[in-house]
């Protein structure tokens, strides 16, 4: 069964500028997909899309069988961009807030991920860095038992000796019967945790798509270069 659906989604902001053109996509489940594309393809604007935050022009989207609303909405764990929290918050308020509010959290998950990035859950959000702020959001958004997990850029603001820690945790911490789709432009850094891959050009249409590893042995190229020829960059 696929978790996720898009079928001829398009989406426009001004009239005639599409940022997603008839796009058509399946993901299954158990699957981590890389969503690879220069910055401007649209790769937030589908994220959005899917978790219901964004209304398409047309086409149809559908996540574990539901069109977006309500049920589509319980499944999916959304991590947007750029922090969100209320700086005067601290952290265990945070993991009590997500506690109370999702059927499907698990807070001795957050408190072991937080204990293992050394992060006390007593701290103030204001008094934390912004990699760290980052590292406290992502591991709420991991702590859920979800069945699609949407990442956007989450190891963008991270230090490069805490990536792999983190790439770890998303592997690690989610349901095996769920999807997660990641967006990055850090695709040497993300490319060893990808089964699939889905490269979007100008215009939100899917240039490639495949599994990763196929790819790679057929081509004898890694994803970043092989994003590099697709783009000419």
């Amino acid at each position: 069964m696929n978790i996720l659906e898009c079928k001829n989604l398009t989406k426009a902001y001004k009239k005639n500028v599409p940022v997603l053109s008839n796009l058509n996509l399946e993901i299954p489940a158990g699957r981590i997909v890389g969503l690879l594309g220069p910055n401007g393809c649209g790769k937030s604007t589908l994220i959005k899309l899917i978790a219901g935050l964004l209304q398409p022009n047309s086409g149809e989207i559908i996540v574990g069988g539901h069109p977006v609303g309500e049920k589509s909405k319980a499944l999916i764990s959304y991590l947007p961009e750029r922090t969100y929290f209320s700086s005067g918050m601290r952290v265990s308020e945070l993991v009590k807030y997500f506690d109370e509010f999702y059927e499907d959290f698990d807070s001795e998950r957050a408190y072991k991920l937080l204990s293992d990035l050394d992060i006390n859950p007593k701290a103030n959000l204001k008094t934390l860095s912004k990699g760290t702020k980052e590292k406290v959001q992502l591991i709420l958004v991991m702590s859920r038992n979800a069945k699609l997990y949407l990442l956007d850029e989450p190891i963008a603001g991270v230090d490069p000796a805490a990536r792999e820690y983190i790439l770890s945790t998303i592997v690690g911490n989610y349901n095996p019967e769920a999807s997660i789709i990641i967006t990055t432009h850090l695709i040497t850094d993300v490319e060893q945790v990808l089964d699939d891959f889905v490269f979007l050009g100008f215009g939100g249409t899917i240039l490639r798509s495949g599994n990763a590893e196929e790819v790679r042995n057929e081509s004898g190229k890694s994803l970043d270069e092989l994003f590099k020829e697709v783009f000419r960059c």
